[in-house]
């Protein structure tokens, strides 16, 4: 009994590490593979995944109105109008303004050289070095960036144009998903506790879908009000020092700080563009960008970790891994959502645990399961009886 025993425990062991195997090389081949299918399905993963965010985000609203008898197909299409409201608002106060700076852009390529003029002339006076490369620059690339800034516009319309039936297609695509996710929420949640086949188990699953809902809710529901109160700080601001369309310019910021780190950055290039505009001297062409960063920071260091406190802290490596990896996939759009889906994910891997994938291979894992020993020593002992 001891000899078949132990061929019994060689075979599971055997048939563990297979499996342990197996697992492993369909995972990496999964991960490998999964980034090139995101990329290239894009028009189908990306306003998926955007709606379900967004959705997540509405919980809290409709089981607020849940909660006071409102049915769930009205408490979900009140949460989809609200929704689109606010990003229309948002939208028409950036897009309708941008379109006319884009447009003046080209005449106002000579007045940006003539604000920077003063730069140059200091650094002309550096090395031979510096002057050359000054004067191939001004002979050559900026007359490209002048024939650039002439037809950008008229691309970025034509681009607008033919793709906006597709763009149509998908957002009535993401639309029909947020609603049809808020509508069915308390089923879906409710089938997914009662689909666990224990108590521990329902209870487990309960808090995940809790703890996903909370943590991604807070995290775009706070960062889009302190957003908000940042653009419209910026704007108010920007009204002061005399700059045009100050409204467009705090909803620029407000959108670009929803990406960390680099979005900031870019809000501050493109406010000390349009400075360079429309003011004629070049340290007042620098005030909107001074402005923004003075802003950002008393932001970035004093009311968001005030308001977010250390629960919703996350590492930054893993930020920027998450916005170099969406970003790669999805662009800006992928960018925007780089945060809440890096939420989503630690949030369910932090509640589901880690695969032992390492103790399978080396036959201590999950897959030696204990109820093979239990039988093999009842056995054993049934053989001791004997």
């Amino acid at each position: 009994m001891s000899k078949e025993r132990e061929t019994r425990k060689d075979i599971d062991q055997r048939r563990d590490r297979l499996l342990a195997s197996l697992a492993l090389t369909s995972g990496v081949g999964l991960a490998l593979a999964l980034p090139f299918a995101l990329k290239a399905g894009a028009e189908f993963f990306l306003p998926l995944t955007a709606a379900i965010v967004i959705a997540i985000a509405l919980v809290p609203f409709l089981e607020w109105m849940e909660r006071r008898r409102i049915p769930s197909a009205l408490a979900a299409l009140v949460c989809l109008i609200a929704f689109l409201v606010v990003a229309n608002t948002a939208l028409v106060l950036i897009i309708v303004p941008a379109t006319d700076w884009f447009r003046v852009l080209p005449e106002r390529i000579g007045h940006i050289q003539a604000n920077l003029s003063p730069l140059i002339d200091f650094y002309s006076q550096l090395q031979k070095f510096i002057d050359e490369t000054l004067q191939m620059l001004a002979s050559g690339p900026v007359a490209a960036a002048q024939t650039v800034a002439v037809e950008a516009p008229r691309s970025l319309l034509q681009l607008a144009a033919t793709s906006a039936p597709a763009a149509i297609v998908q957002m009535m695509f993401a639309m029909l998903v947020i609603y049809f996710f808020l509508a069915g929420w308390s089923r879906l949640r409710r089938n997914a506790i009662q689909s666990r086949d224990s108590f521990n188990g329902a209870m487990a699953m309960a808090q995940v879908i809790q703890k996903l809902v909370e943590a991604t809710s807070a995290y775009v529901l706070t960062i889009s009000v302190i957003n908000l109160c940042l653009g419209l700080s910026v704007a108010i601001a920007l009204a002061l020092i005399g700059m045009p369309s100050p409204l467009m310019w705090g909803g620029i910021v407000a959108l670009l700080n929803f990406i960390p780190y680099f979005g900031p950055v870019l809000a501050a290039v493109l406010l000390g563009l349009g400075g360079l505009m429309v003011f004629d001297n070049i340290w007042m062409a620098l005030a909107p960008a001074a402005v923004q960063i003075a802003c950002h920071l008393v932001e970035a260091n004093m009311i968001t970790p005030l308001v977010l406190g250390r629960k919703l802290t996350m590492n930054p490596i893993l930020i920027l891994i998450s916005l170099s990896f969406w970003g790669w996939v999805w662009g800006t759009p992928g960018a925007l959502l780089a945060v809440p889906l890096l939420i989503i994910v630690q949030t369910v891997i932090s509640a589901a645990g880690k695969p032992d994938i390492a103790g399978f291979l080396f036959e201590q894992g999950t897959l030696t399961a204990v109820p093979r020993r239990e039988n093999l020593d009842n056995e054993d002992s049934g053989a001791e009886e004997s």
